[in-house]
């Protein structure tokens, strides 16, 4: 007999303003509890020392996730100049030091121009990206460099805020997969006396911004668990950005077994994946395989019978 899952069938997408110092896995296991759901995933790390939009999904959310993994970000970060450690960041060893130049604020102008655009970028070894099965930050604790191969990423815009001297500010627009450790390390090497970041605040994921976030403190002081359900985006906000089917019963039926089903399909092509909607209600997402003729791709629990 299958295991039955603990906790409660919580669904829905919770914007969360994660804490400095608290991991992205610890940050969601709070909010897990606190909802006493019994399925949570994030959509994609963030360091211990970064704050900010976290966007974590519960129950049937997860199954649509890696949407947003591939989502676009922007962040704001504080650039620390003349001091380069081995994380990147304020909470690695320092393993140089260096005399910050007279510098102005367009020189630090010039600096950020070079990497706009497409980049290559190194992933630092103090990352969770994996070599042979392990983690490269394992790795990294164990004194060990490998090879990483460069990965280009797109920085789509990078905006200077402030300037003293000392430390610059910055808010940069990204591609998923791209380090703002690595990228001001190599703002602070062009500038000639390296850098580390001491700040890193995350403003956007996707279509979501800092707006509707929720602190851990704030969503512990609501009322009750009705009260915290209240506060969840539903489901299909991940899957916002695909075209909507309208599906009548008979689709419907099908669909919930498996089957491909007959449906208007508009101006979508073959391999097009669309939001499938029920009575209004949204049942997940669908593949079109012809005209008229759309498969299930991925059904909400509550749809799928097999």
């Amino acid at each position: 007999m299958a295991r039955r899952r603990r906790g409660l069938p919580v669904n829905g997408v919770l914007l969360l303003d994660k804490p400095k110092g608290l991991s992205s896995n610890h940050a969601l296991q709070r909010v897990r509890r606190l909802f006493d759901a019994q399925k949570a995933g994030h959509t994609g790390t963030l360091d211990p020392m970064a704050t900010g939009l976290l966007p974590i999904c519960l129950g049937e959310a997860t199954k649509f996730s890696a949407h947003l993994l591939e989502a676009d970000k922007m962040y704001r970060t504080r650039v620390e100049l003349g001091v380069i450690t081995d994380t990147g960041d304020a909470e690695g060893t320092v393993i140089e030091t260096r005399e910050v130049p007279s510098l102005t604020e367009a020189d630090i102008d010039a600096a950020i121009a070079r990497f706009r655009g497409e980049i290559d970028q190194m992933p630092p070894m103090y990352s969770a990206l994996k070599h042979q099965g392990k983690k490269l930050y394992e790795l990294a604790r164990e004194g060990k460099q490998v090879e990483r191969a460069a990965r280009r990423v797109s920085v789509y815009d990078a905006r200077l805020l402030a300037f003293d001297g000392q430390a610059f500010e910055l808010e940069v627009s990204v591609s998923k997969g791209t380090y703002i450790r690595t990228l001001a390390e190599d703002i602070g090497l062009a500038l000639g006396c390296g850098a580390h970041i001491s700040q890193l605040r995350r403003l956007k994921t996707g279509p979501f911004t800092g707006d509707a976030m929720w602190t851990l403190e704030a969503l512990e002081a609501l009322a009750d668990q009705p009260t915290r359900e209240a506060k969840l985006m539903p489901v299909d906000v991940l899957v916002d950005h695909l075209p909507s089917l309208s599906v009548d019963d008979t689709a419907h039926t099908r669909l919930s077994h498996g089957q491909s089903a007959v449906l208007a399909t508009g101006g979508l092509g073959p391999d097009d994946i669309a939001r499938l909607y029920h009575a209004g209600s949204f049942i997940g997402l669908g593949v079109v395989k012809g005209a008229q003729e759309v498969a299930p791709k991925r059904l909400l629990s509550t749809v799928a019978i097999s």
